[in-house]
C-alpha cells in the first residue's frame, strides 16, 4: 500500500470535495481517498505509487488543479 498526499486548489464546498473524490478514485489501484476541504489536503491510498500525471488529469477532470 502506498499513501500520497497532494494539495489541490479551487474547492469551496462539499460538491468540490465529492467531484475530487470520484475522479480521483477512479485511477486504477486507489482503495481511498480523504478530502479535507479546509486545507484542500488530498490524501489517496493506493495499491502502488501513483503517477503525478494521473493524479492531475483526475483532478484536473474535475475542474480543479493541483497546487504547483
Amino acid at each position: 500500500m502506498s499513501q500520497s498526499t497532494y494539495t489541490v486548489e479551487g474547492m469551496t464546498c462539499s460538491h468540490c470535495v465529492s467531484s475530487v473524490t470520484e475522479e480521483v478514485g477512479q485511477i486504477a489501484g486507489v482503495q481511498n481517498v480523504d478530502v479535507d476541504l479546509a486545507t484542500g489536503k488530498v490524501t489517496v491510498t493506493s495499491d502502488t505509487d501513483l503517477s503525478i500525471d494521473d493524479v492531475r488529469a483526475a483532478v484536473t477532470e474535475a475542474c480543479y488543479q493541483l497546487a504547483s
